[in-house]
């Protein structure tokens, strides 16, 4: 009970843990999920804009530079100076260079005249470097009243800015450039908060860092990652530089030559998602207080509910032991209480029920006497008496004739009423006997009676007695019914020692007195032997199914105007390991009897269909014609059974043709039509076997949706011979022509038969004459072989 209980309550905690921790951690992976997703669009947008700054920058640098420069060429000491074009103020000059340049902090300060040379400069060795690149602006410069633009001098970047001189005309242009090093980037992070990388690029494609606000190390890996990796413009992208992942943008400055300038901007996802990783710890710490707090709320209710319900299981194992007494008490309101009370309700009605069914477990209800169950424990006390005191028990067993008759007839209430009265009448006759013998009815229409300490002359007087009791009529409802039964006898300890041997004994004996019909038969060993036998060769039809014992025969139909081969057909042969071909006749009647028919009729139409498939494939479509039995018709479920079959190989039910027995009809005839109607709706000829050998076809036959009559062998063999034998053929195929039915002819054997019924108009013909039944495997290579005889091509031609 703890194992259950544990188990219970412990599947209860787990479940709901599972469910509030997969809720939790799903939870914390969204939130995770959610915080990636928003840091990732914060760097985005703060690298869009961080461009946009940097750019502004960049300008504002520019815009001080033009004005720097715009204030030395404006300056009017300075372009009388420039104007003089004196070489004794090239000192002068200079200085002025000089101071003006130092008070903007340019690296580079110079003086283009108006032949286009420079003729002084801060710097002569940048001075000479960036030569071509100022000559290439002086125009632009003269037409916008100053420009600016990026240069590269020995693989680091500068600003440049080149400002006319004017008095008014141009005479000369001042040049001022910035370097854009590690202090701008350092601005640029003052102003942003992003970490800012000046690089430059060569021809080669190998970067330069000329400035940047990355640690040392880090700026290592960048560009080592950027010599690996194809970077994209203007687009973010990750990277990550040693422990940290940085969202980065390249934006490109500005192209000298083969040389480009570039800026790289970047955002540490850390420092983006600081304050929401502070805010997931708290999360995570909420969420553990969380899960313990529902632990303890689970563990609570989960033994609220197993404790009731374990007290209830317990109630349950008393009621499997029958312990109905013990009342079920709960003072629980909710739906553990009103299970409770439905667990003591339950008892309440099983021990009512108990009660009830113990009277009526061993009790037959209609008519009051001893079930089966009932009498065979009345059986076994009076054996163990028996035994003890050296006595014989005698057991009487009959089944009444007619009853299923009856029963058809008149219905079932009659037959209930007619069993009382025979129940009645055995109950007079042995009170009137004064015997100690106890009356049953086994079930039916069978009846037992129990006879203890006699003899077997006792027995055999009593089933006497019984059996005239019985051959009186019986007067029911204005009805006189005449009713008889056949009785069986066995005794212990001649025949059995326990009760159910001595019940199977007695009917054995019961079944052989109705094949019989000469009073009560005594038990004997021989009459076991027939059933033995039966049950031996059901086994064994059984094993040829499961062994594939059974072989497919076919026997060719043919149109006997022309000779043709239209159809065969299907036979069955049984190929017994020891007994060798057992032919039809030995197997098929027991095979009916017992309805293992049905088995074999499914084998039958499953290799039909098969072989069907075969000869389709090979070009020759013939019609099969597979035989149907009693049982077989009174299968409801047949139509269903055949389509499956030839759905399952595509085959069509026009290449079959169903031949079923007069008898075979007239035995359930409603039933019967009931399913060769189905039978027909899904496309399958119909065909009268056997025709004329039955005793009332042709009150169904004009209701029957048959296609063919197949006249049986016994009129069809001597009708050459026997003038009653011809005119019944020839009567049959009028018949039939009547009837607008197709007529087949069996047991044709010679020639001048098959010209008769070719005279006749009979349509087709099958017999030894054109072949016996021949392995279905040989059909292909019989009908290679098959050359009609004369008659049939002379018929042909007329």
């Amino acid at each position: 009970m703890r194992l259950s209980f544990r188990s219970l309550e412990s599947r209860i905690v787990t479940l709901f843990l599972v469910l509030v921790v997969a809720v939790q951690v799903v939870g914390l992976l969204v939130i995770q999920r959610g915080i990636e997703n928003n840091a990732r669009q914060s760097i985005s947008s703060e690298l869009a804009n961080g461009s946009k700054v940097f750019r502004r920058l960049l300008e504002q640098n520019a815009q001080s530079l033009r004005s720097g420069a715009r204030l030395l060429a404006r300056d009017t000491a300075f372009v009388a100076l420039v104007g003089n074009n004196d070489d004794s103020d090239r000192a002068t000059i200079e200085s002025a260079l000089v101071n003006s340049g130092s008070r903007i902090k340019a690296a580079l300060t110079m003086l283009v005249n108006a032949d286009r040379q420079i003729s002084a400069a801060t710097n002569p060795k940048q001075a000479a470097a960036l030569e071509q690149q100022v000559l290439g602006m002086l125009d632009q410069a003269e037409a916008a009243d100053g420009v600016s633009g990026m240069a590269i001098i020995d693989r680091l970047p500068y600003q440049i800015v080149v400002v006319p001189v004017k008095a008014p005309v141009t005479i000369a242009w001042v040049v001022m450039t910035f370097p854009i090093d590690r202090q701008l980037a350092r601005d640029m992070h003052g102003i942003s908060g992003l970490d800012t990388t000046i690089l430059t690029r060569s021809g080669k494609g190998d970067w330069l860092i000329a400035g940047s606000t990355l640690e040392q190390e880090q700026t290592f890996t960048l560009r080592g990652q950027l010599q690996a990796r194809q970077i994209p413009n203007e687009q973010a992208f990750d990277m990550l530089l040693g422990d940290s992942r940085y969202g980065m943008c390249l934006l490109p400055l500005g192209q000298a030559g083969e040389q480009s300038t570039q800026v790289l901007l970047a955002r540490s996802f850390d420092e983006a998602t600081a304050e929401y990783v502070r805010l997931e710890r708290w999360l995570i710490v909420l969420t553990l207080g969380g899960i313990v707090i529902s632990s303890l709320a689970i563990v609570f209710t989960a033994k609220r509910i197993a404790q009731p319900i374990s007290a209830l299981a317990e109630t349950a194992r008393r009621l499997e032991l029958g312990d109905y007494q013990q009342p079920v008490h709960s003072r629980r309101s909710d739906e553990i209480g009103a299970l409770a009370r439905a667990f003591d309700a339950m008892r309440a009605g099983i021990a009512q029920r108990e009660d009830k069914i113990m009277r009526q477990a061993y009790r037959d209800r209609l008519t009051d006497l001893p079930n089966r169950a009932g009498f065979l424990m009345q059986l076994e006390e009076a054996l163990r008496r028996a035994r003890q005191q050296q006595q014989a028990v005698f057991v009487l067993m009959m089944d009444l004739d007619r009853f299923k008759h009856v029963n058809d007839v008149m219905g079932h209430s009659f037959g209930d009423a007619l069993l009382q009265q025979v129940a009645q009448r055995l109950q007079t006759l042995l009170q009137q006997q004064g015997q100690a013998a106890e009356l049953a009815r086994m079930g039916g229409d069978e009846f037992a009676v129990l006879l203890p300490a006699a003899d077997l002359a006792a027995a055999r007087q009593l089933g006497a007695d019984i059996l005239r009791v019985l051959e009186s009529p019986l007067s029911l409802e204005d009805q006189t019914v005449d009713i008889g039964a056949g009785l069986g006898i066995a005794g212990y300890p001649a025949h059995g020692q326990d009760g159910e041997t001595l019940l199977s004994m007695a009917e054995v004996a019961m079944y052989c007195a109705k094949v019989r019909n000469d009073g009560a038969v005594i038990y004997d060993a021989a009459q076991d032997k027939s059933s033995e036998q039966s049950l031996s060769l059901l086994t064994e039809l059984r094993h040829a199914i499961e062994r594939d014992e059974f072989r497919l025969f076919v026997q060719p139909k043919i149109a006997l105007q022309t000779g043709q081969v239209v159809g065969m057909e299907a036979l069955v042969r049984w190929q017994h390991p020891q007994r060798g071909n057992v032919f039809p006749d030995q197997f098929i009647p027991f095979a009916e009897q017992t309805g293992f028919i049905r088995v074999l009729t499914r084998w039958v139409m499953e290799r039909s269909v098969q072989l069907c498939q075969q000869l389709e494939q090979a070009g020759q479509q013939l019609k099969i014609s597979v035989n149907l039995s009693t049982r077989d018709l009174m299968d409801q479920d047949l139509p269903a059974k055949f389509g499956e079959m030839l759905q399952r190989h595509g085959q069509s039910p026009k290449s079959f043709c169903l031949e079923i027995t007069e008898s075979a009809i007239m035995d359930d005839p409603v039933r019967a039509q009931n399913t060769l109607a189905a039978l027909s709706a899904m496309g399958f000829e119909l065909s009268i076997d056997d025709f004329g050998t039955g005793y009332s076809s042709l009150a169904y036959l004009k209701s029957l949706p048959v296609n063919e009559l197949k006249i049986d062998k016994s009129f069809v063999l001597n009708m050459e011979t026997d003038t009653g034998d011809y005119r019944i053929v020839q009567s049959t195929i009028s018949l039939a022509r009547a009837m607008d039915l197709r007529v087949v002819a069996e047991g044709i054997e010679n020639e001048k038969v098959w010209s008769l019924l070719a005279g006749m108009d009979c349509d087709q013909g099958q017999g030894y004459f054109m072949s016996r039944p021949i392995p279905a495997a040989q059909m292909r290579d019989w009908l290679a072989g098959w050359r009609p005889p004369s008659i049939g091509q002379a018929l042909s031609t007329e």
